[in-house]
């Protein structure tokens, strides 16, 4: 596969700490991106910070500093996190940049131009968590308002609006024509239910009397723009002068799909006459041990312990397993651990450590060439190259907790196998048919092994590489040697690799 790729997670809000749900969207994209790579493909992945609205310059002003210095503060934070959980972004926008400003104002200006801007007086209630006015059809069934709406205030105010109306039955049509523009595809139901409804015009606008912080409207000085409105440009403004529009990939939480990302953004670029982006992957949310997880609880922030205590590369393990990608998932002590201590320490720890203790032991550290070919090594190998496949076609689907069972389903087998073989008996054998098969059982441990290796390179980038390096593998570039071949054979061995040591005490919440 060639080309470019061009993926992005959703930009993260400049009013609060990171937490589990920023975590797990920057590592499953970035699991994505770092396959994309291995693919061939010319990858560029952007991640970045929403630094303007209400809610930035309130909390500057209760802090006392200004809302620059604020957002400044917060996005050592974020990039702090990208840092330890090693995501290898290509870039990282802020909504307060230079190149994103231009951008904004631009695109402000052509719809104004267009007509499909006007100025008009809206009454009615209003959600100062989410900086939008609402309508009796966001209450819940009880006809109260949703807590994520925070509190909700009648008020009147004159401000612009985005002609967005004109372009829903368009994108009705482009959603039901291209059924792979949201996925999981179950979600685009959500998308159609909530355009079964004449649209509202969008507001895009906030008075300077109320709000500063905020991109001003390049044809009226006394006003900002909108948030999302502002937010949303990000992923085309990082972009504007590299030709990697439109975007191949959005991965975004299921809280900001309708209407934000599936409604608001392709009819903005509808009506500038710019391609949507193809895909928008839609992940789920997590709760922490069953509750809800918050920021007022700590318990959101809480789970990022587990980088320090248990590795970066174990914690990316942990949330690209756990949740199928679409669906809810639990963070939880029990689980994480015993995903670590039974996936990563005995299935794949101690297997590597076997196979470099039996080469050791037996053949000088060097691994031998498969020379017996019977029924378990036949078993072995074609139980690879159906791992292969069902890898290949659960990252084109992108589920990488599919990709990584199977993969795990393969690991126990090489565990298995060597039960099987029982090596420890071979060597002890004089029979030359059970040294042939001994050699073939290292050989053979090895290039799983190495195939492994080679597939958990984008999910534990770090531990892959030790382990390659290790087994005497050099460490791929991409997919070009994924096949079942002798490259396991005749490599010299490191004596042993500690790949997840024991924790043997919970993780402290950061400080």
């Amino acid at each position: 596969m060639s080309g470019s790729f061009y993926i992005t997670t959703a930009i993260d809000y400049a009013n609060g700490a990171p937490h589990l749900g920023h975590a797990y969207e920057k590592v499953l994209a970035d699991v994505l991106a770092r396959h994309a790579r291995m693919t061939g493909r010319k990858v560029h992945f952007l991640t970045g910070l929403d630094e303007h609205g209400q809610k930035v310059q309130q909390t500057a002003q209760q802090r006392g500093v200004s809302p620059q210095a604020l957002v400044d503060e917060v996005a050592v934070g974020f990039k702090s996190m990208l840092v330890g959980l090693d995501i290898s972004n290509d870039d990282y926008i802020r909504t307060t940049e230079p190149r994103h400003t231009k951008v904004v104002q631009d695109f402000l200006s052509r719809l104004y131009a267009e007509g499909l801007i006007f100025k008009d007086t809206k009454s009615g209630w209003y959600s100062v968590r989410q900086e939008q006015f609402l309508s009796d059809k966001d209450r819940d069934e009880n006809g109260e308002w949703p807590e994520i709406y925070g509190e909700v205030t009648q008020t009147s105010e004159e401000n612009y609006y985005f002609r967005i109306s004109k372009f829903q039955s368009w994108l009705v049509d482009h959603i039901r024509s291209n059924p792979d523009f949201i996925l999981p595809r179950f979600r685009q139901n959500q998308v159609l239910e909530f355009l079964k409804e004449p649209m509202n015009d969008l507001c895009i606008s906030r008075p300077k009397s109320r709000l500063t912080w905020g991109v001003e409207l390049p044809f009226d000085p006394g006003f900002v723009t909108y948030v999302w409105f502002d937010a949303l440009t990000n992923y085309y403004s990082a972009v504007a002068d590299k030709d990697l529009w439109p975007a191949d990939l959005h991965v975004i939480g299921k809280d900001i799909l309708s209407p934000p990302h599936a409604v608001y953004w392709p009819c903005m670029l509808k009506a500038l006459g710019i391609e949507p982006p193809r895909r928008l992957l839609v992940h789920g949310w997590w709760t922490i041990d069953k509750k809800k997880a918050s920021k007022s609880s700590g318990n959101a922030t809480d789970s990022l312990a587990y980088v320090q205590s248990h590795g970066t590369d174990a914690f990316r393990y942990y949330l690209s397993r756990e949740m199928v990608v679409g669906q809810d998932a639990d963070f939880s002590d029990a689980g994480f651990n015993g995903r670590y201590k039974a996936d990563l320490g005995n299935s794949l720890g101690n297997l590597v450590n076997r196979l470099l203790n039996m080469v050791g032991r037996n053949c000088s550290g060097t691994v031998p060439a498969a020379v017996a070919d019977e029924d378990p090594e036949r078993s072995v190998r074609a139980l690879w190259t159906e791992t292969r496949k069902a890898y290949d076609e659960a990252f084109a689907e992108h589920q990488v907790s599919r990709a990584l069972e199977g993969l795990w389903t393969f690991i126990n087998a090489l565990n298995a196998y060597i039960e099987t073989r029982a090596p420890w008996k071979l060597a002890k054998s004089a029979d030359p048919a059970d040294r042939a098969r001994l050699d073939s059982c290292l050989a053979h441990v090895s290039e799983g092994l190495r195939l492994v290796g080679t597939a958990l390179l984008p999910v534990m980038p770090g531990t892959a590489r030790t382990m390659l390096e290790h087994i005497g593998q050099p460490v791929p570039a991409d997919y070009s040697a994924f096949d079942w071949s002798a490259a396991g054979s005749g490599v010299k061995v490191a004596e042993k690799c500690i790949l997840f040591p024991q924790v043997d005490t919970p993780p402290a919440p950061p400080a």
